[in-house]
């Protein structure tokens, strides 16, 4: 049995009302560790534990860490989750809470990531956060269930950060028969590296990250997120971290779901930039979710 839950499909009355078209929600915030990550993830857990692997290592302060942890939870294997300072107290207990180490190292992620190499041997397996091919087969079960369940839409709407779920949504895409359904991607004004990726044509790395919506921050998107800027027809929006905030409140009251701004940068194009979906009839979002968010965290961001 897979590690990941097939997630409800549901049309919402509000975005559609807001936005002026169908939109449909892929609730993937209803994962049981709180976002879509676990479906790539417990596929690359699973693929490493088939072939003798006795621990997991992956390097991540937020989703796709607690993800590797309720993986190795469920298949009994050991977990080390390398974490920059900067990770929330709330993410590291979510992580613990699912039994595994984590090892707070570094002011970002990209040097969490550099000692979580450093740390595998030949019994373990580094679990990417995001750039990774078994993620992404994994991620395209999303879509799979969405042609199973029969919807006919045609624009996919979702937030990018690295770029693991934009290439889940391609692959799925493509082995649906569906590679010409544009991609509409958000992201906030701190963490836009994969638009200014698309709009210059070549990898752009930010000098920094910014904002609210750290589950984006990352400074450059895998080489196969761009690649996918190039080959497939992707439309990058982006918002502000204001905008992404106050799409989590309505949503919270709208759909009496919690999600974290990452998450909320998807949402808010349909809320408040309804002319970026002016071409659409039905759009799908994915709604991928974020388990560190709380309500009284939205709204110390929403005062300030």
């Amino acid at each position: 049995m897979a590690l990941h839950l097939e997630t409800p499909l549901i049309e919402s009355l509000p975005l559609s009302l807001a936005s002026g078209r169908s939109v449909w929600l892929k609730m993937d915030a209803l994962q049981p560790p709180g976002s879509f990550k676990i479906r790539g993830v417990g596929a690359a857990c699973e693929h490493h534990a088939r072939i003798g692997k006795r621990r997991f290592v992956s390097s991540s302060g937020g989703n796709a860490g607690m993800a590797v942890a309720y993986a190795g939870r469920r298949l009994s294997i050991p977990v080390s989750v390398y974490v920059p300072e900067t990770t929330t107290e709330r993410a590291k207990a979510l992580i613990r809470q699912e039994g595994a180490e984590v090892i707070v190292h570094g002011a970002g992620w990209d040097e969490a990531n550099a000692r979580a190499l450093a740390s595998v041997d030949a019994d373990t397996a580094f679990i990417h956060p995001f750039d990774d091919p078994l993620l992404w087969a994994g991620h395209a079960t999303v879509i799979d269930e969405v042609v199973k369940a029969g919807l006919a839409f045609d624009a996919v709407l979702l937030s990018v950060g690295g770029g693991g779920l934009l290439s889940g949504v391609a692959e799925g895409l493509k082995r649906n028969g569906l590679r010409d359904i544009p991609i509409i991607t958000a992201e906030t004004e701190g963490t836009a590296s994969f638009a200014a990726s698309v709009k210059a044509g070549r990898l752009v790395e930010l000098p920094a990250i910014s904002g609210v919506a750290t589950s984006l921050g990352a400074r450059k998107v895998s080489d196969r997120a761009f690649e996918i800027g190039q080959s497939h027809p992707v439309e990058c929006v982006v918002v502000s971290d204001r905008a992404a905030i106050e799409a989590c409140t309505r949503f919270l009251d709208d759909h009496r779901v919690a999600v974290e701004p990452a998450c909320g940068a998807a949402l808010a194009v349909a809320y408040a930039h309804a002319d970026q979906l002016q071409r659409f009839e039905r759009v799908l979002i994915i709604v991928c979710g974020g388990a560190t968010t709380t309500v009284a965290q939205l709204q110390a961001w929403q005062a300030t």
